[in-house]
């Protein structure tokens, strides 16, 4: 039998490099940041009566109109969810808070003797509003010797001054 002279194998032909169909990642991506975006409201909206909390736009400012790549979206939704990590953290922390002075306003109100001078205030447990707990001695400077401690709530915010 005769065999064929060996022949090397001929190169696969190659592909034009064409751009992957990036349509169903971006998106994907959208989508995550629209729903970051939407959690960092809902945020910000549960958040409303308390001051302190910064809320304040963290990404850095892109300028123009343009399409984003795909690197520039991964990278907008990450720093969205790190701010969206951030502040659910911090309102959590200031859940913390409010609920210890919660407790600490109704302890003021059952035993006084027990927080003399304490005062606490509508935006310490998380609440509009200007009114006030403050822990006084009754009758003055007597009160203060005898130990007679009562606690003293604010009637609110002053009406407004005509000018």
């Amino acid at each position: 039998m005769i065999e064929a002279p060996h022949r090397p194998a001929a190169p696969a032909a190659r592909s034009p490099k064409i751009a992957p169909d990036e349509r169903a990642a971006r998106r994907s991506l959208q989508a995550q940041i629209e729903w970051l975006e939407g959690d960092l409201a809902a945020l910000s909206a549960a958040a409303w009566p308390r001051t302190g909390l910064d809320w304040t736009d963290g990404a850095a400012r892109r300028r123009g109109p343009r399409i984003l790549d795909l690197g520039e979206l991964e990278q907008i939704r990450d720093e969205l969810a790190n701010r969206v990590a951030d502040r659910r953290r911090e309102l959590a922390d200031r859940h913390v808070v409010e609920a210890a002075n919660r407790s600490l306003v109704a302890d003021m109100l059952a035993h006084p003797e027990r927080h003399p001078w304490v005062r606490v205030s509508h935006a310490d447990i998380g609440e509009p509003g200007c009114r006030h707990w403050h822990v006084v001695p009754r009758f003055g400077l007597l009160g203060r010797l005898a130990g007679w401690w009562r606690v003293k709530i604010s009637s609110g915010c002053p009406l407004a001054m005509a000018r």
